[in-house]
């Protein structure tokens, strides 16, 4: 398939030297950074979430109906 794609002109001299170094045409060396790019990508690893330390208080578990009352009512008073 044809596509156009905008390079920056530093970019795309640079990708015409590394294929004339390679002996590949401009054409086969963006394929092959393409196909390795996207092959990097699926085999990334999701980053692990980071550990948030507690801050000291605990959080109420109230179930639904609870949570409902205190919209309803508002917080129970001292």
């Amino acid at each position: 398939m044809r596509t156009t794609l905008d390079l920056p002109d530093p970019l795309y001299r640079h990708l015409k030297l590394q294929a004339a170094k390679e002996g590949k045409t401009l054409r086969e060396l963006v394929i092959r950074y393409l196909e390795e790019g996207l092959r990097r990508q699926a085999q990334r690893q999701p980053r692990p979430l980071p550990k948030i330390p507690p801050a000291g208080r605990q959080i109420p578990s109230w179930t639904g109906t609870e949570l409902w009352e205190l919209l309803e009512d508002g917080p129970p008073g001292p």
